[in-house]
């Protein structure tokens, strides 16, 4: 005798025809991790990693203690954007000396003296490579720090959110590995990602930290299936990014955590999202009638196409 599928969502019961690896009533479909986007659109990469103790570090409580006693080190102090400064607006700053010479680390003794810490924490490292890269202890172990303006994705964000925030940065701001980057990218790569057709999808593939979602460059990313567009498309696209910052623009007050508060989101922010979302799911060949299951069933199957097609 065939017993029903049931999923359970909260107090909801459904009945269905097949449950997948996603718990939900979709074709068996998986996305597998990949290292390069299944598309023709930018690399996604994470942010750059100090390995250094603290020590290039300098926290807001320090900062004007730091820059009144050694004035000469404010021309190589970045501003330090992690997640938690992203989204909340938090300043955070890093000795970034990939141009300092070293006999302008020695000629600033409270810089050279941090310098020196860092050499010494990555020297008692048990790691090899950590050990190897105390012979450079001005710089990040890890730099992948972008030449021109880039897109920058936390990569922890709250489930409650309808969008996870993200947003343009230049490359004078200095990014963690707390965040992922996309260099190189456009204004309407930036409407798709921000559309609730790639949130449908992020939903169903991505990690979770508790119950927050866990962007992965690897799984989301790389493996969402992406529409081939038109010139035209990618100016319709364009022009509904620089509303939603244009909008934003005018709640400097908020933090990108207020903004996106399913609570605090102002209502026109909200409008020039949800304007994007009808633009992008039109895109997609996806009617307003459409659930969200049926749209990452459609965009499952999109993807094993497009993985099929370069296997």
């Amino acid at each position: 005798m065939r017993r029903e599928k049931l999923i359970f969502d909260g107090e909801q019961t459904i009945v269905a025809d097949n449950i997948n690896g996603y718990l939900i009533d979709a074709p068996n479909i998986a996305v597998e991790r990949r290292n390069y986007p299944l598309c023709a659109i930018p690399i996604m990469m994470k942010g750059s990693i100090p390995v250094d103790g603290g020590n290039l570090i300098i926290e807001l409580k320090d900062y004007d203690d730091f820059i009144s006693q050694e004035p000469r080190a404010q021309k190589f102090i970045r501003q330090y954007v992690g997640a938690e400064e992203f989204l909340n607006g938090k300043d955070r700053y890093c000795l970034w000396l990939v141009d300092a010479t070293k006999e302008e680390i020695q000629s600033m003794p409270l810089v050279a003296k941090r310098v020196e810490a860092v050499r010494q924490f990555r020297l008692s490292s048990k790691r090899k490579e950590t050990r190897k890269d105390a012979a450079t202890p001005s710089l990040f172990s890890e730099i992948r720090q972008p030449t021109t303006d880039y897109i920058t994705v936390p990569r922890v964000s709250s489930e409650r959110r309808k969008y996870i925030p993200m947003d343009f940065m230049t490359p004078d701001v200095i990014v963690s590995d707390a965040v992922s980057i996309i260099p190189r990218a456009q204004l309407y790569h930036f409407a798709i990602l921000e559309s609730s057709v790639h949130m449908i999808w992020t939903g169903v593939v991505c990690g979770r930290l508790k119950s927050d979602y866990r962007y992965s460059g690897q799984i989301v990313y790389n493996n969402f299936p992406w529409m081939k567009l038109t010139i035209e498309q990618c100016f319709r696209l364009t022009a509904q990014a620089q509303l939603i910052l244009d909008v934003r623009g005018d709640y400097e007050e908020m933090t990108l955590a207020e903004m996106y508060n399913p609570e605090s989101m102002p209502e026109d922010l909200r409008a020039v999202h949800e304007e994007n979302d009808r633009f992008v799911r039109a895109l997609y060949g996806f009617d307003d009638a459409m659930t969200d299951l049926e749209i990452i069933t459609a965009l499952l199957e999109m993807y094993q196409r497009l993985a099929d097609a370069v296997s």
